[in-house]
């Protein structure tokens, strides 16, 4: 079983190695030294296909003994979850590690040793691409203290009081889909303009049909492959820098986490079309100015599939617990973009709806009051 894990260690001191996003090479955490992707894609890239290969073959051992002990009452069986777990052993030192069935690198909680589980891309496809981490932990924690800034309706007692319970880097899988779209649309402008005659205001108001078509092509739309991750975090986290993507190696991979795709490219191809044709509807759409109001009224989109690419992006995810309640915050570990869900204070609420509220109401009652 060990064979199907990897440890990337220091040629030097046999240290862990994490990969560093601000020198972009591997770094020892026990020497310092540093490597390039390539110096250890040569030592361990054997090692990596071996783990692979050794995967493939599975082997099962069932060994009983006799004794005294009852053991029926003695834990349950697993059932269906048993289908999502896989087991490991720790090159470093031997540990058992325990991983859902998509982890494909990870760290030992003994030794503190990052592996990568190579057995894990047995019978999947491999990423074209990655793109590596450019910030680091501390990084994500101080982008999350800035997160808090400027809430006015955020508990006053929030950001001393909540406790950051996890703060992990992980490379999520995420398929990107070329596309274009052919745009059709039709939309109902108006244009008004007022102006006072004597003492009367009158308002005129012109109405016009207006046509818009055109073609969009699409470079790479990304939609994330995995069924925990939350869509609208993901999304809210783009855009992702592509000229920074490297062809994939799994020596990117120590010092995070990273997960294979769950949701295969054929799964995904719904939500690329979507995006595609929405996102097109948004810019045709955008070319129709100088009117005071423009309604979509007919549209004829359609999308022509293109290419697909498998990718693995880095992500921050932070979770945090306050009065017992979890709160989860997600970073583009490339430009640190930064989205994440907030208590909201009551109090501060309600105060903040009166001040809008009554001055609004006080204007309309003035109204009803003289013309009524």
């Amino acid at each position: 079983m060990s064979t199907q894990v990897t440890n990337f260690q220091c040629p030097s001191c046999t240290g862990p190695l994490h990969y560093d996003g601000e020198s972009g090479k591997l770094r020892c955490d026990y020497c310092g030294s540093l490597f390039t992707v390539q110096e250890i894609e040569a030592l361990y890239g054997e090692k990596i296909d071996q783990a692979a290969e050794a995967a493939a073959v599975e082997v099962e051992s069932n060994v009983t003994e006799d004794g005294s002990w009852d053991w029926d009452g003695a834990g349950s069986d697993w059932g269906e979850e048993a289908a999502h777990l896989k087991s490991y052993n720790c090159p470093s030192c031997g540990a058992e590690l325990i991983c859902e069935e998509t982890t494909v690198a990870t760290c030992c909680p003994y030794c503190g040793n990052p592996s990568v589980v190579a057995g894990q891309f047995t019978g999947m496809l491999k990423p074209d691409y990655i793109l590596p981490f450019k910030l680091d932990k501390a990084a994500a924690v101080k982008a999350l203290k800035e997160y808090y800034q400027g809430k006015k309706l955020l508990p006053r007692n929030f950001r001393s009081e909540n406790h950051i319970e996890e703060v992990k880097g992980v490379y999520v899988p995420f398929w990107l889909f070329d596309a274009t779209a052919d745009a059709d649309l039709q939309f109902s402008a108006t244009q008004v303009r007022s102006y006072s005659h004597g003492n009367e205001r009158i308002t005129e108001t012109d109405h016009f049909r207006v046509r818009r078509a055109g073609t969009v092509d699409f470079i790479r739309i990304p939609v994330d492959g995995s069924k925990k991750m939350p869509d609208a975090h993901m999304d809210a986290i783009e855009p992702f820098d592509y000229s920074e993507l490297k062809p994939f190696s799994a020596a990117y991979l120590p010092g995070f986490l990273a997960d294979k795709y769950d949701m295969d490219a054929d799964e995904c191809e719904r939500r690329a079309d979507y995006r595609a044709g929405n996102t097109a509807e948004e810019i045709i759409r955008s070319t129709v100015t100088g009117y005071s109001s423009c309604t979509t009224v007919g549209k004829n989109i359609q999308v022509h599939r293109g290419n697909v690419r498998y990718a693995l992006m880095p992500v921050w995810m932070l979770a945090t617990r306050w009065r017992d309640k979890s709160f989860l915050f997600t970073m583009n570990g490339q430009t640190g973009k930064l989205i994440g869900d907030l208590p909201v204070a009551k109090d501060l609420y309600w105060s903040w709806f009166a001040r809008i509220a009554l001055p609004v109401a006080a204007a309309i009652g003035v109204f009803l009051h003289f013309y009524f």
